[in-house]
């Protein structure tokens, strides 16, 4: 049996959603579901999602509720018929990073598709990538690896490194674990011949 998604067995998960949502309610792709969005990986093990709205939020749960979904941990429902789970993160939050904006805000998120009431965008790859190396597992790394070869041209290299300083003063509890994730990350885009990677370390 295949536990993975792709593209379009991820929004047939989602159009399901559609019938019994009645309220606007804007999902932001984040994790490996971004990932699988975009077409930089093939396929996601879970779907992760950011409802940066409170509001929404609250509505969205309250609604799996009444459909059968059931909490299997701090983000994460599924349904009983489901081989996978949703991850929904509320706010401007993914797992235990907190983001420096909401990603609503115009600029912070690409717009991907609309399914009768649920808005889905796509987060940017700068809160993409360094919420990864906030977590630092080997496949968050190789996510950011193939996501900034994928968007090479998009992604400015200066750009990401403040951006990861900047959430390393806003989250100062771990520091000293989380500061060499970026110079993991550096070192794997040299290994893939990014040669100009280095210069990011600061």
């Amino acid at each position: 049996m295949d536990y993975r998604l792709n593209k379009a067995r991820l929004l047939d998960a989602l159009k399901q959603w559609t019938f019994f949502l009645k309220k606007p309610v804007h999902l932001i792709a984040c994790g490996g579901t971004a990932m699988t969005l975009h077409g930089v990986k093939a396929s996601t093990k879970d779907i992760d999602f950011m409802v940066p709205d409170e509001h929404e939020y609250r509505y969205l749960i309250n609604m799996l509720k009444k459909v059968g979904y059931k909490q299997k941990s701090g983000s994460g429902w599924q349904n009983t018929k489901d081989i996978f789970q949703f991850d929904i993160f509320c706010g401007n939050r993914i797992h235990t990073t907190e983001l420096l904006e909401s990603p609503l805000i115009k600029g912070n998120h690409t717009p991907y598709k609309q399914l009768s009431n649920i808005y889905i965008g796509i987060l940017n790859d700068y809160d993409l990538i360094v919420s990864k190396l906030m977590r630092g597992t080997e496949i968050d790394f190789q996510d950011c690896v193939m996501l900034f070869e994928a968007h090479i041209d998009y992604i400015n290299p200066d750009r990401l490194a403040d951006h990861f300083n900047e959430m390393l003063d806003y989250h100062p509890v771990g520091e000293n674990r989380i500061r060499p994730n970026m110079e993991i990350f550096l070192e794997k885009l040299y290994d893939r011949g990014f040669d100009n990677g280095r210069q990011i370390i600061k």
